[in-house]
């Protein structure tokens, strides 16, 4: 009697184990949809943030007079960050790269002062460059705006598609995660089926019966959850070693996001499908329970 009761405890620590290790498995694959989709949101942005637009200034602007219009251009709210280069900056920074002073060959500086134009990103497309630049050109003793309208448009219409990708296998992933959770949890709650079947005898409530699945399902989801968490995060410290610069678009605000993602998920997924698979028992009758 006691070895029979030790092998069933030992069967039923293996399913749980089991239930454990697949449902950790899928909230990896989960975490990593949450993550991408994230990232590429805070990717996006980046990106846009850092295509510039440069505005050419007359020379008879003074270098306060440029100050005065970087202060008028931040009281705007279209850009993120304003970069004043003013003539002699400009003669300094093309004789480091070329090695040579130009102005010594044609006796004066060649440059003109610019401000270079980092644009919040939902000024970044090519309608709202289009009316910005406009009304630039409008200011006194702006000459010229330039931005890489080409490129501008080649980033957004990327990342638009690689968007659409990560909605699309989200969706995807999501109903094969729920699919592969709901099939575990099915085979756990079967070999119970019996006792379910006992229980409903006495007189036990569906209520009653749930309830100790349910809460199992909750503390199989947290420890799955868990362990997803710490996995994606030692993959995010390997990326943050190899790439410093990754922190950029991996913040602290989506790696927490994530986290809870997952733990979210954990929980409500193996509930869901705990309440579903011991409805399906409770409501088959005596003899069908020997046909499955």
């Amino acid at each position: 009697m006691t070895k029979k009761r030790n092998k069933t405890r030992n069967r039923h620590g293996m399913q749980v184990l089991t239930l454990c290790i697949s449902t950790t498995l899928v909230l990896i694959l989960l975490g990593l949809v949450v993550f991408s989709v994230l990232t590429t949101h805070n990717l996006s942005n980046y990106v846009k943030e850092n295509l510039t637009v440069t505005v050419m200034l007359g020379d008879d602007m003074s270098v306060n007079e440029g100050h005065m219009l970087c202060r008028d251009l931040y009281h705007r709210h279209i850009c993120s960050h304003i970069d004043y280069i003013s003539k002699d900056d400009a003669l300094k920074e093309q004789t480091k790269a070329m090695g040579t002073d130009p102005s010594e060959f044609i006796g004066a500086n060649p440059f003109v002062a610019t401000l270079e134009l980092h644009m919040k990103s939902e000024y970044a497309n090519r309608d709202s460059l289009k009316w910005i630049s406009a009304e630039l050109k409008r200011i006194p003793k702006v000459t010229d705006v330039n931005y890489q309208e080409g490129l501008m448009d080649s980033v957004n219409n990327n990342l638009q598609k690689i968007s659409v990708v990560l909605l699309v296998l989200a969706v995807l992933l999501a109903f094969v995660s729920f699919s592969l959770i709901s099939n575990t949890v099915r085979l756990g709650v079967y070999a119970h089926r019996f006792s379910i079947r006992t229980m409903k005898l006495v007189g036990a409530s569906w209520k009653f019966i749930r309830a100790p699945f349910l809460n199992q399902s909750i503390t199989i989801g947290v420890i799955a959850a868990f362990a997803a968490d710490i996995v994606l995060a030692c993959g995010v410290f390997f990326l943050y070693d190899y790439e410093p610069g990754i922190i950029n678009v991996v913040t602290w605000q989506v790696m927490t996001i994530t986290g809870l993602s997952v733990v979210f998920f954990g929980i409500v997924i193996s509930m869901f499908c705990t309440y579903l698979s011991v409805n399906k028992f409770l409501k088959m009758k005596a003899g069908e329970l020997y046909k499955i």
